[in-house]
């Protein structure tokens, strides 16, 4: 799998659902928090992001949040979500991934990284052996380093979208 192609990509987290989760014998999920639960720094989640994490409870999906934040960001957040929570993640190093993979309790075959930054997200997953599944940022950020981020990951989805053309 190369370095910066997720396995798959969707939209939105709550587009996610059980059955491809299963199909893939995914059995655990690592999410990221900012424009993946909710938009940068904010402490509401997405629209539709607690059902959805109450019905992959209910269908057996193991949960943890995994941030490149400090506490006093993602534990508000994670308490709120009811959720298992590292932080201080260093991702795309990856040591935050492998401390959430076995936190979880699964082989990294059947756990996914759920996040919106190429860079960060899917190469740290990648590099852990991690089933990486990229969403569109909620909301795109007004950073300098964001947007020359954002330019660069285009070119990616790109490929990716070349790749899985007949996918759809």
């Amino acid at each position: 799998m190369p370095l910066f192609l997720p396995k798959k990509r969707f939209r939105r987290v709550t587009d996610i659902g059980y059955g491809y989760l299963k199909k893939n014998n995914i059995k655990a999920l690592i999410l990221d928090v900012d424009n993946t639960l909710s938009t940068h720094h904010s402490q509401t989640p997405y629209n539709g992001v607690d059902k959805w994490l109450r019905e992959m409870e209910s269908k057996g999906i193991k949960l943890l949040i995994l941030s490149n934040s400090k506490k006093r960001r993602v534990e508000p957040f994670a308490n709120l979500l009811k959720l298992d929570f590292l932080s201080l993640g260093c991702k795309p190093l990856p040591f935050g991934l492998i401390r959430a993979k076995r936190k979880l309790g699964f082989k990294a075959k059947e756990t996914a990284m759920v996040g919106d930054q190429v860079f960060t997200d899917t190469i740290g997953a990648n590099l852990c052996g991690i089933y990486t599944i990229l969403l569109e940022p909620i909301k795109y950020e007004d950073g300098k380093s964001f947007k020359i981020r954002r330019k660069l990951e285009k070119r990616i989805i790109a490929k990716y979208e070349r790749k899985h053309k007949n996918e759809r």
